[in-house]
């Protein structure tokens, strides 16, 4: 599943790979990747693909839960398509509080002691997961599992999955995209390991490898 996935997005364009040409991050960070999985909402049959590996992650790791939760905004329309497809109450939680209206940072019903599956499209340092299972569980939720459909990989964010105590589960990751970008003539074997030495050290990448992407 992992690697047919990574295939799909490689196809789709939503995974776009270029170590000679690095992206800025909305952080600032320089990289050799960049990942729109926003693009799969437009394309029906690798959108219901994503959607059915949903199901089968969640029936695999025997997830228990009451409600589906999309993190604004990307996580949302795949959070409403599966709570459609399992017949689930479906919540949605922004990046902060409205400033107006009810001020609410959480939309929909949400009851205490609720068992709150997340939903994300991507995840990269992780910092919009976590400010939804603080969010959440400020409203006396229980968010234990979060479902992605691509992960970065990066140390930092599997360091704050686990500190809160929520279990990530992705559809695919950074090194099975690279093994099959790389298979299907995608990227070299040393642009392979241009983006390997990306996921080790974000920040420092660019500078580290500055020779060897202008070669």
């Amino acid at each position: 599943m992992r690697e047919e996935i990574a295939r799909l997005l490689l196809k789709a364009g939503s995974v776009t790979l270029s170590p000679q040409a690095p992206f800025t991050w909305a952080s600032g960070i320089q990289s050799p990747i960049y990942c729109d999985n926003r693009i799969l909402l437009s394309l029906p049959k690798i959108r219901n693909e994503v959607i059915a590996d949903f199901e089968t992650l969640i029936k695999k790791g025997k997830i228990k839960y009451d409600v589906i939760a999309g993190i604004a905004t990307a996580g949302i329309p795949h959070a409403a398509i599966l709570a459609d497809r399992l017949k689930k109450p479906l919540i949605y939680v922004r990046a902060q509080a409205k400033q107006h209206g009810k001020k609410r940072q959480i939309e929909g019903r949400l009851e205490k002691g609720s068992r709150v599956l997340l939903i994300e499209d991507l995840v990269s340092t992780a910092q919009s997961a976590l400010a939804a299972i603080q969010a959440l569980r400020a409203e006396g939720a229980v968010v234990r599992h979060c479902l992605a459909i691509f992960s970065y990989g990066l140390a930092v964010s599997q360091k704050a999955f686990e500190k809160a105590r929520c279990q990530l589960y992705t559809l695919t990751n950074l090194e099975t995209l690279l093994t099959a970008a790389m298979r299907d003539g995608w990227i070299s074997l040393e642009e392979k390991g241009l983006i390997q030495k990306f996921s080790q050290d974000p920040k420092g990448w660019l500078a580290k490898t500055a020779k060897q992407r202008k070669k």
